[in-house]
């Protein structure tokens, strides 16, 4: 049974920094939607709260299109089909995943959806975590990228991230030395205690960078998502032949003016390589990495912390814990059950 009204959270505003209270606007409308030839009405359950979201608002050119003023905020979710189309290839009861928005629900393409099937061993939320876009984005980065061998020396900043601690699971499970960097030291215990990296640090310490160079001497491998200052200090830490894989780069998402790279010199002098990527370039072998990465959960190799915040309203709230450090592991939106 379909509602009389539903809400959604739309872009009003770009933001030039940090999104405030008028970068969004909730608003509820009458329930008209209709799937046409080959789409599904979705409602949703769960949305992914991920830092790139925020480039999503500015319109510069991404790996994918900005989200545009009055339309809701685009992420990817998981919900249930509850009404489909004539040729559309899902029924009413499938659970799918794909590119959504801030809404409680959604009417789109079939084509677009993945049908979710959830192994014994997980939960429907690592369709957006450990098995999802993240897990896939830590396995194709650290390995196919990165090159990660047993025996060398992995460095991962915002490693207690839902990308990050996966990225540091991934390479102790392939045998390299794992130290870890983060913003507190209770983020730093459960790198150590529970990922178990050989150690982890803080990078609000006043002694963090002395501290992290003693201790690994040199990278083998630097699998980055913060950017800025974190990268250029990083670049001077590294082994001859290294590589450095730049996923993310969060510490620069609210900055209306980026930081030049001061110490790009030592690529040249340790005949190192800096690479980026996006799993977009990665679709076509995307069942492949999640094969891998089910059946390390299955071996109790993989698993994800997760952060769950109620309500499609706190989603602008959500995001925002991003930035500030509030989160503990993956963070999700439940929107409904």
């Amino acid at each position: 049974m379909t509602p009389s009204h539903y809400n959604r959270i739309i872009l009003v505003q770009r933001p030039t920094g940090p999104v405030d209270s008028s970068t969004f606007r909730q608003e509820t409308l009458p329930f008209d939607l209709k799937p046409g030839d080959g789409q599904v009405l979705i409602r949703i359950q769960y949305l992914s709260v991920d830092p790139a979201l925020r480039m999503l608002l500015d319109d510069i050119k991404s790996f994918t299109t900005p989200t545009q003023i009055g339309e809701p905020v685009r992420c990817i979710g998981v919900g249930t089909v509850v009404e489909s189309g004539k040729n559309s290839p899902l029924v009413p009861g499938d659970i799918v995943s794909g590119f959504v928005g801030w809404t409680e629900y959604v009417v789109a393409d079939a084509e677009q959806f993945t049908k979710v099937v959830v192994p014994d061993d997980a939960n429907i939320v690592d369709a957006l975590g450990a098995l999802g876009h993240i897990g896939l984005t830590a396995y194709f980065g650290l390995i196919d990228v990165g090159k990660i061998q047993a025996g060398e020396t992995l460095l991962v900043s915002a490693a207690a991230g839902a990308t990050g601690s996966l990225v540091c699971q991934l390479g102790l499970a392939k045998g390299a030395k794992v130290y870890g960097i983060a913003g507190s030291q209770a983020k730093c215990e459960y790198l150590e205690k529970t990922v178990g990296v050989t150690k982890a640090f803080n990078y609000k310490s006043p002694t963090f960078h002395e501290a992290l160079a003693k201790e690994i001497g040199g990278f083998d491998l630097f699998f980055d998502n913060v950017g800025g200052d974190m990268l250029d200090f990083a670049l001077t830490l590294m082994n001859t032949h290294a590589r450095v894989v730049l996923c993310g780069s969060i510490s620069e998402y609210n900055s209306t003016q980026l930081k030049p790279l001061t110490n790009h010199v030592q690529l040249r002098m340790k005949r190192a390589k800096m690479e980026g990527f996006s799993l977009i370039d990665y679709l076509p072998r995307l069942a492949e990495g999640k094969q891998y990465l089910a059946e390390l959960m299955k071996q109790g190799k993989l698993k994800q912390q997760y952060h769950i915040v109620n309500g499609l309203e706190n989603a602008p709230k959500a995001l925002g814990m991003l930035f500030t450090g509030e989160n503990k592991g993956k963070l999700i939106l439940k929107v409904a059950d």
